[in-house]
């Protein structure tokens, strides 16, 4: 496994981070354990969850899947650096009760305290904004994350899905505050099928020293071999998934791209993962396996060099906007 500094700080994580999100939903507790050791085992030491993972009346219970891990022992805990998030409602309906959701001082008090019972474990790593939160000022939610880093609660601070502005917004605002390190990482959507995180999120992250986690990298499974898998009778598509196959000019970039990856030898998950890892700025891609199978084939993604050839081929293939503001002016 490859490591690098997360951003501008000196924590060191694997360039692939497992998500968790399919635990307790889709991966029964055994298995997700399974998946963590098999994880642990190939170097990734960088796991993300949120406290809303687990989804409807079961709000919570991935938190609670990976604190049943920690609390095997092993050395696992302190092997792993632990993201989760904060920002939606817990409630099963999804209807909050006042001050039970979003970034107030007062909910982020109350969740991260949650969540560290649910990960049976005294600090989280990496605390994430799961989205920016237009009622609250950097102000009162940089006050309630320095008090919980000297608390020892929570060592970073990272923001998911914030456009570049927000970024540049918080942090100006922390070092103004001064005492605070700011965001260190930003969680954003972004693969060779949705390059927009290029016109303003990764330059913003860029200049203010924040690592790239892209999540999705597959695009919910588009580019993960979706066509070839239909025609030998494989899981037929769903979702957004088949209704992007049933745009006949995405269904045509999707087949050049599968044509252009079989005519390298290339296993198109693989090579979506890869390309990330050749990106500016990116820390790691989140890889979210249901089986051992699906994270073995991440792990090879780490070890693939795609040469300049299969570069320019899957550029010209899904070209992105490029960076702002030249995408949308001279």
């Amino acid at each position: 496994m490859e490591y690098t500094q997360l951003g501008r700080t000196g924590l060191k994580v694997s360039r692939l981070v497992l998500g968790t999100m399919n635990f307790g939903p889709q991966t029964d507790e055994a298995d997700s354990h399974a998946i963590m050791d098999a994880a642990l085992d190939a170097g990734i030491n960088f796991f993300d969850t949120a406290n809303v993972y687990g989804q409807g009346e079961n709000k919570g219970r991935t938190e609670e899947i990976i604190g049943n891990w920690f609390a095997q022992g092993g050395d696992r805990r302190d092997k792993t650096v632990i993201a989760t998030k904060v920002y939606g409602t817990m409630a099963a309906d999804g209807v909050a009760w006042p001050n039970h959701d979003k970034l107030s001082a007062v909910n982020i008090r109350r969740a991260v305290d949650a969540s560290l019972r649910r990960l049976r474990t005294d600090h989280i790593d990496l605390y994430q904004f799961h989205h920016i939160d237009r009622a609250t000022g950097f102000d009162e939610i940089w006050q309630a994350v320095d008090t919980l880093v000297q608390q020892g609660k929570v060592l970073y601070a990272g923001s998911s899905n914030f456009p570049g502005y927000k970024i540049a917004q918080a942090n100006e605002t922390a070092a103004r505050r001064g005492g605070t390190i700011g965001l260190v990482s930003e969680q954003c959507l972004y693969n060779l099928a949705e390059r927009r995180a290029e016109m303003e999120v990764i330059p913003a992250a860029q200049e203010y020293g924040l690592g790239v986690i892209p999540w999705s990298p597959l695009h919910g499974g588009v580019l993960g071999g979706i066509i070839r898998k239909e025609v030998q009778g494989g899981r037929r598509a769903s979702g957004r998934t088949a209704d992007t196959l049933a745009d006949p000019a995405k269904r045509a970039q999707i087949q050049a791209y599968e044509d252009l990856l079989d005519k390298h030898g290339v296993e198109p998950g693989e090579a979506a993962l890869a390309w990330l890892l050749t990106r500016p700025g990116v820390t790691g891609p989140i890889v979210g396996p249901r089986t051992a199978e699906q994270l073995a084939s991440a792990l090879r993604a780490v070890e693939l060099e795609l040469s300049d050839e299969l570069l320019t081929g899957l550029d010209e293939i899904f070209p992105g906007t490029g960076p702002s503001p030249e995408a949308f002016a001279w």
